[in-house]
């Protein structure tokens, strides 16, 4: 009985102690250290001026793309759109690029593609030479050359840069740009999905194709027809010839919308339903781009018009889409009651309308 408040005394130092210890332990857990100096050195050397291949569409501008640990893009698709819209494309998906450049920026870590959104200058075009005449102006810069045509990417950590090496960095931005060594064709075909990638596979053409994706596909076609049906222009590329079988591929803009077999047994097989969605901002749809051009704009009020001051308008010449435009028909001009010189009558044959004067200067001449 005299035992058992020192045995509780005991159990109760025991757990304290254990407490304590792990306490310590929490506090002692080996972190990752932040990013060191030559480990920033290195990456730097090592991705400055190398070549990837792009899987995700640049925009040029101001604004880049973004990409954190947990892969998530931003700008979102329809906001890409937008800019690539606005400003251009830099990259495209499938295409080579350069980074010309490596930041660190506080937790983030900035890669400058193709010359970066904005234009530096050479260190020859900021000298100037001083005499006794005055200060010389530094060397012209190619108007050209002052625009900037290139972007960035964007590698976001939550707290700060760990220490981290060159494959983890190529796996974070893997979703974007692609490090690996492999053929154009190759790159590009990874971009598309996969019922594209199984038909350029099997040389075959789907509805919503571009021209790219159909070259890739078919290879440059031997024969190209430009036509017109109604409004609307196109251009017909030809596959094959007879006793084979021969595929008119028929493109609206960039865009496959027609795909039209003869077979060598006299069949004619059309396919115009789209079979090809392609979630990419950089591609609009020809069904879009169509209803853009289309959409009717406020007609100016100082337009050239051929009425005459003080003709109605008809309403259907108002607006272009409502019908055609019908000409006034001719009708004669009102005669000005202030005008007193009468009309000169028609002389006999072979004479001159002009009068004498005229014939003698003629003669003369």
């Amino acid at each position: 009985m005299t035992f058992a408040p020192l045995s509780r005394l005991l159990l109760l130092g025991s757990i304290a102690s254990a407490l304590i210890l792990s306490a310590f332990a929490g506090s002692n857990d080996p972190k990752t250290p932040p990013l060191s100096n030559k480990t920033r050195i290195e990456i730097i050397r090592l991705l400055s001026s190398e070549y990837v291949w792009v899987r995700k569409p640049f925009p040029m501008g101001e604004k880049g793309l973004t990409i954190n640990t947990n892969g998530e893009l931003a700008p979102e698709p329809g906001e890409l759109r937008a800019l690539l819209a606005k400003y251009g494309l830099a990259a495209k998906p499938g295409e080579r690029a350069q980074i010309t450049n490596v930041d660190f920026k506080g937790k983030d870590i900035w890669f400058e593609i193709n010359g970066g959104p904005k234009k530096k200058s050479k260190w020859y075009q900021r000298i100037q030479v001083g005499g006794s005449g005055g200060m010389t102006t530094p060397v012209a810069q190619n108007p050209n050359e002052i625009v900037a045509k290139g972007s960035y990417l964007v590698l976001q950590f939550k707290d700060y840069i760990p220490e981290i090496s060159l494959n983890e960095i190529k796996e974070y931005v893997k979703p974007v740009l692609d490090f690996t060594v492999k053929s154009a064709a190759q790159a590009y075909t990874e971009t598309l999905p996969e019922n594209v990638r199984n038909a350029i596979r099997d040389h075959k053409v789907l509805v919503g194709m571009n021209k790219e994706m159909v070259t890739y596909a078919k290879g440059r076609p031997p024969q190209r027809i430009r036509d017109r049906e109604g409004n609307q222009d196109y251009e017909e590329w030809l596959f094959g010839a007879p006793p084979q079988d021969v595929e008119f591929i028929r493109f609206v803009g960039d865009e496959v919308v027609q795909v039209k077999t003869m077979t060598v047994d006299g069949q004619k097989i059309v396919k115009t339903q789209r079979e090809v969605v392609i979630d990419d901002p950089s591609q609009k749809p020809v069904q879009a781009a169509a209803a853009d051009k289309d959409a009717s704009k406020p007609r100016p009020a100082g337009a050239p018009t051929l009425r005459r001051p003080g003709e109605p308008i008809d309403d259907s010449q108002r607006d272009p889409s409502r019908g055609p435009v019908t000409m006034p028909a001719s009708t004669p001009l009102p005669r000005d009651p202030s005008q007193t010189t009468p009309p000169v009558p028609p002389g006999p044959p072979g004479s001159n309308p002009m009068g004498p004067g005229v014939q003698m200067l003629a003669e003369r001449d």
